[in-house]
């Protein structure tokens, strides 16, 4: 082998020792893929990052595009909500972010549904040298209102002021109130009604969404007796009623008595009838023949006192009722048909200057107490007006008993029981909720309490309905709303037939030695009432309170506000703005969600 060989061999194998040319010839073939590595990373952050930022836009213009729409339809044209939709995606992403090209947005709605879609081309950066020019970003959103489990209480006044028409208005605030009571119906179950609301519903609820409605309409009392089981009113209840304090003398025989014009005569202490029946003859009554007989001897003579009377005939059995119950209240003591329209008593409570914490006898407003067979003072009692007077002596009111021959007047006293109470349940369909609502019919003063009391035993998921309200049948939950509407301060009467009995003569709220006036009753109702709404909002039910009419005075008007939950306080000055406000609470209920 020649010399130069034998140096060429030596320089190969120095060159293959050098470390340091290994690592050059190793880094620059590697720096093309490096370059993809690096770039690419850098444009796949942009990418991510583009397409992040217009999806939040891209349902940020849903959601506000659907709540802009409410409870009506959408429109481009004619309303925001299209225009808003849009607004909020252009607020969230910006033309030209991250080196994006031409965007394209638009939003639609399709069975109350919004849908939103969004594209955009991002130029590669680095990326563009393989040969990767541009990357086009799209994204899709939806929004609607979709109701979770929703029970909904209507705590309504129906007192007689509600028969008056608003300034401005044309129509009465009772009827009024009914129509906002079925737009409400409309916004929150997206079904039409007779009610011209101003929109058409749109959209649907979930099949698997239960949805209830229950109503209290309140004036002086509440109808909800015949809602509640036997075992609930107790078997006998005290009343100012009378007895027959005289001393029996001794019937006649029968008579015949011939048919005349006009109705049949009723039967007295010393005279009864039988076989008579009346019948109309072109609008005239007619009383057909029959017997009658009287009594000779003895006295008329009646002791008007507290009496305990057993009411145990009005049971039927379980939650059944009869309408009517034979009482010894009649004429000579005799048993009278006495009927009973479902008004009942309260239970047990105390006298007090606060009931904030609420006295722990004062069962009347214990929200959950079921009641005792065992404990009469934690039932109720029937309102039997039929069986009560408010007693006279002299012309004026007497606490003590009045033995007198004569048949005192019941007039002294006000009964008013409206519209029966219905417990929650739901109303698939806009006729029997809307058959409900227009049987409403104003009539009597005001106590709040006795509402609101109601309404939150009758929706409570604890109280003697849990069985009812506690989850759904499926196990769900249940979100739970009470919607409270008056048009006026409490109003009072001492001698109103209320739920503790008759003020003047009964004083179970007031004190025993002196009679109450007004204004002590008043403040009774007031003190209740505010009591309640705290119990209320304590047991997580959000409780809406609307003041309806310029006729509510600042003081009712800021207890209002203190019983409704933070931010659901509404006033309305006619019957416009009450239909506005309903809606508006329906909308609130509905809950916008994204549906993608």
């Amino acid at each position: 082998m020649g010399k130069s060989a034998g140096l060429w061999k030596g320089f190969l194998t120095r060159l293959g020792r050098n470390q340091a040319g290994n690592a050059l010839a190793m880094v620059a073939a590697a720096i093309i893929p490096l370059l993809g590595l690096v770039g690419g990373g850098i444009d796949v952050s942009r990418i991510y990052l583009t397409k992040a930022r217009m999806q939040q836009a891209c349902d940020a213009g849903a959601l506000a595009g659907r709540k802009q729409m409410g409870a009506g339809a959408w429109s481009a044209n004619s309303s925001k909500a299209n225009t808003v939709a849009l607004q909020l995606f252009d607020a969230n992403f910006t033309a030209g972010a991250y080196g994006s090209g031409i965007l394209t947005r638009s939003f639609s709605e399709s069975n109350g549904k919004v849908t939103g879609t969004a594209s955009v081309p991002l130029p590669m950066t680095i990326m563009q040298i393989f040969g990767s020019a541009s990357k086009t970003i799209a994204v899709t959103c939806d929004a609607e209102m979709r109701l979770p489990n929703t029970d909904v209480m209507f705590v309504l006044d129906n007192t007689g002021s509600m028969g008056d028409t608003n300034s401005g208005d044309t129509d009465t605030k009772i009827n009024g109130l009914k129509k906002a009571v079925k737009c409400f119906y409309e916004a929150l179950m997206k079904v039409d009604t007779t009610a011209d609301c101003g929109t058409t519903p749109s959209g649907t609820n979930g099949s698997t969404v239960q949805i209830r409605f229950g109503f209290v309409p309140y004036s002086v009392n509440v109808n909800v007796g015949k809602l509640l089981n036997n075992d609930w009113i107790a078997n006998s209840w005290t009343y100012q009623s009378r007895t027959f304090s005289g001393t029996a003398g001794s019937w006649g025989s029968w008579q015949s008595v011939a048919s005349s014009w006009g109705s049949c005569p009723a039967d007295t202490a010393t005279t009864q009838y039988r076989n008579r029946s009346e019948s109309s003859f072109f609008g005239f009554v007619f009383c057909s023949a029959g017997d009658y007989r009287t009594m000779s001897g003895g006295t008329t003579q009646y002791t008007y006192q507290p009496v305990s009377l057993n009411i145990s005939g009005l049971k039927a059995g379980g939650s059944s009722w009869n309408d009517d119950i034979a009482l010894p209240v009649g004429a000579g003591g005799a048993n009278a048909s006495v009927h009973w329209d479902g008004c009942i008593e309260e239970r047990q409570t105390v006298r007090a200057t606060s009931y904030d914490p609420i006295p722990a006898n004062a069962y009347d407003l214990d929200i959950d107490r079921v009641p005792s067979t065992s404990d009469a003072t934690t039932q109720w009692g029937p309102m039997l007006p039929d069986a009560v007077w408010g007693r006279t002596s002299g012309g004026s009111n007497s606490y003590a008993a009045v033995t007198t021959s004569t048949d005192l007047s019941q007039n002294n006293t006000s009964y008013f029981c409206p519209a029966p109470a219905k417990k929650l349940q739901a109303y698939p369909t806009s006729a029997p909720f809307e058959t409900y609502v227009d049987s409403l019919v104003p009539t009597g003063n005001t106590y709040h309490d006795i509402g609101l009391i109601w309404g939150a035993r009758l929706m409570s998921p604890t109280g003697i309905f849990a069985s009812e309200n506690g989850l759904t049948p499926n196990g769900g939950q249940i979100e739970r709303h009470l919607i409270f509407m008056t048009d006026g301060d409490t109003v009072t009467d001492v001698t109103n037939y209320t739920a503790y009995g008759i003020p003047w003569w009964d004083r179970r709220q007031t004190s025993s030695s002196s009679a109450p006036s007004n204004t002590d009753t008043t403040t009774q109702v007031n003190l209740r009432f505010l009591s309640m709404c705290k119990a209320i909002k304590n047991k997580n039910i959000t409780l809406w309170v609307i003041s309806f009419g310029s006729g509510v005075s600042s003081t009712a008007q800021t207890n209002l506000q203190t019983c409704a939950s933070t931010g659901r306080y509404y006033t309305a000055t006619n019957s416009a703005q009450l239909i506005s406000q309903f809606k508006s609470i329906a909308d609130q209920i509905s809950q916008l969600r994204l549906t993608n």
